[in-house]
């Protein structure tokens, strides 16, 4: 006779769905990515992509597309990698996202898609940003997404300033809809900061090229060499050129610097010419590429951004025995994505926070020799929320250097503003919109977005720019109807 309790009456307990950890990115060690210019993340495999999709709970309310700036389809497109489907899920990125590899590389995910995901409340969230750059990355690999069926042609033009995230976001969308699109690109590559500013180990180029490559197989006119503001102006481009509308994306290029004494002197740099050099010109593969930079032994990089990360992370891979992050307020402050700084510091970088720069010295020949700094302590919150720095008296010292690179910011280079009067500026001399959902300028037909219009900002939130110009462009296309500064029609 058995001596079990009768079980009517009684629910058993099913077994819990053991719980799937976050799959970790595989990475170059170290040591080895601080001496070269590959990739520092390496992607997921098919197996690891999967299982990380698996983790994706597919939410009735998906706070996830919220998050995201251009609106992608998440669940939709990490159910299809559950289903091994690649290819449509790189289709379904794309019906709202012309740059999944860019974005998948970097984009700060952490802050906005992410950051809202229903399984980071009790854990790791799912990370989408390397299953984006997974099915990009498969596409490359196992051939091209065929092209969407496009519409009839409107006979309208568009013309857009500018081959940055903003300016090929707006081509992508409007190209769609059937109007004839037209990107004048001030240099010789498109992609703006995709292909100056960010350096090859973060993003390399080839991956910029072949996004820009999928909107001309649209029908996008991509014109190089064109400075608009030089070659032609806004106003010949409407009134001579016969374009219906014109987008203005041409970011924010113009360095800041600190107005320190010695910031004239040989070896110091922005970090616009210092990353320009680098991943534009090939300056690290000097003498295959003709752009040649001096390699420093002690560089400084001033700045807590993801530029100035970007830059000392440069300067260690050229060489530099001693590459230093200056920043006058602490670790927590710090703008950066916490993945850069950690890559960074692991690399070997060494971190002088709390320490702000007030004299660059230099030698007889004009070349940097050291930067004499002030030690700092946080006091109250300013403006942007964070805790003021405030100047320790008498913690002056100095930092043996050769090389200093300024990385704090940067501003509109004013020279659309100067050949076109009757665009409205701010006071800080950006492109004044009506708001960041119509873009609309001051000038009729015309429209801008990114950081142009906003200050430096991220790449994701220019496409995010670039997608609402695009729903405005096409609706002025079809009505004609403008706004006044004074919110009449």
């Amino acid at each position: 006779m058995s001596d079990e309790k009768p079980t009517k009456g009684r629910q058993e307990t099913k077994p819990k769905k053991p719980k799937i950890p976050r799959q970790p990115m595989p990475e170059q060690d170290p040591h080895q990515r601080a001496k070269n210019f590959s990739s520092v993340t390496l992607g997921y495999k098919l197996e690891h992509a999967v299982t990380e999709a698996s983790r994706c709970l597919q939410c009735k309310k998906p706070f996830c597309i919220t998050g995201c700036p251009v609106s992608i389809n998440i669940p939709k497109f990490i159910k299809l990698i559950q289903e091994k489907e690649f290819l449509k899920a790189v289709q379904a990125i794309k019906e709202t996202n012309l740059l999944p590899a860019v974005c998948g590389r970097v984009c700060p995910q952490e802050d906005q898609c992410e950051k809202v995901c229903v399984v980071g409340k009790k854990g790791e969230p799912v990370a989408i940003g390397r299953l984006e750059r997974f099915v990009a990355d498969y596409e490359a690999e196992h051939g091209e997404v065929p092209l969407p069926e496009l519409p009839p042609k409107t006979g309208k033009k568009v013309a857009v300033v500018g081959a940055g995230p903003g300016g090929l976001t707006v081509a992508g969308d409007l190209i769609r809809r059937g109007h004839d699109v037209t990107i004048f690109e001030a240099l010789h590559k498109a992609g703006g900061v995709l292909v100056y500013g960010i350096p090859e180990f973060r993003l390399p180029k080839a991956i910029v090229g072949r996004e820009v490559k999928y909107l001309q197989r649209l029908g996008v006119d991509l014109r190089l060499n064109h400075v608009i503001g030089k070659i032609r102006t806004i106003d010949q481009l409407m009134k001579e050129d016969g374009y219906d509308a014109v987008f203005i994306g041409s970011g924010a290029g113009l360095p800041w610097f600190m107005g320190i004494p010695g910031e004239n002197l040989n070896g110091v740099y922005s970090a616009n010419e210092y990353l320009t050099r680098n991943n534009l010109m090939k300056a690290f593969e000097f003498p295959v590429y003709d752009t040649p930079i001096k390699k420093f032994k002690n560089v400084a990089v001033i700045g807590g951004g993801n530029v100035a990360m970007d830059s000392v992370r440069t300067a260690l891979r050229l060489g530099a025995d001693n590459a230093y992050i200056v920043y006058r307020r602490s670790r927590t402050e710090m703008p950066a994505r916490k993945e850069e700084v950690d890559h960074a510091e692991h690399e070997g970088v060494q971190f002088k926070n709390l320490t702000a720069p007030v004299r660059v010295i230099g030698n007889e020949q004009g070349w940097v020799t050291g930067l004499e700094c002030l030690k700092m302590e946080l006091g109250e919150p300013d403006a942007s929320g964070r805790r003021r720095p405030v100047p320790i008296k008498g913690s002056e010292f100095t930092l043996p250097m050769d090389a200093v690179i300024i990385a704090i910011g940067t501003s509109a280079n004013p020279l659309i503003a100067q050949t076109t009067p009757d665009l409205k500026l701010n006071k800080k001399g950006y492109i004044e919109v009506e708001n960041e959902t119509t873009c609309r300028t001051s000038k009729k037909g015309v429209f801008a977005g990114g950081d142009i219009v906003t200050g430096s900002a991220t790449v994701i939130l220019a496409m995010g720019a670039g997608r609402n110009a695009a729903k405005a462009i096409q609706q002025y296309l079809q009505t004609g109807e403008w706004w006044k500064p004074n919110g009449n029609q």
